[in-house]
């Protein structure tokens, strides 16, 4: 099923960014660009990221936090990139 119809992100793939390490919204937006566009799916990339294991938010519950390493082949999401 769709996930971002926008730029047609299916559940799947939302959930195979996550198995690599994509634990938010915005990292899921870095790895293939949904909830860049109109913003309607973040909602539902939020629930199938739920609350479960994320490396990284363990590092920063830890107050350890590691830098993020931009994936490369990423695509950074317009208004992150226009904010820059």
């Amino acid at each position: 099923m769709y996930v971002c119809s926008c730029f047609g992100i299916t559940e799947q793939q939302v959930r195979d960014h996550a198995d690599t390490g994509a634990c938010t919204p915005r990292q899921i937006a870095s790895a293939c660009k949904a909830g860049t566009d109109c913003g309607g799916c973040v909602r539902r990339i939020q629930s199938l990221l739920g609350r479960g294991d994320c490396p990284r938010r363990e590092l920063i519950d830890s107050g350890s936090p590691e830098p993020l390493v931009a994936e490369a082949g990423a695509v950074a999401p317009a208004a992150l990139s226009e904010a820059a």
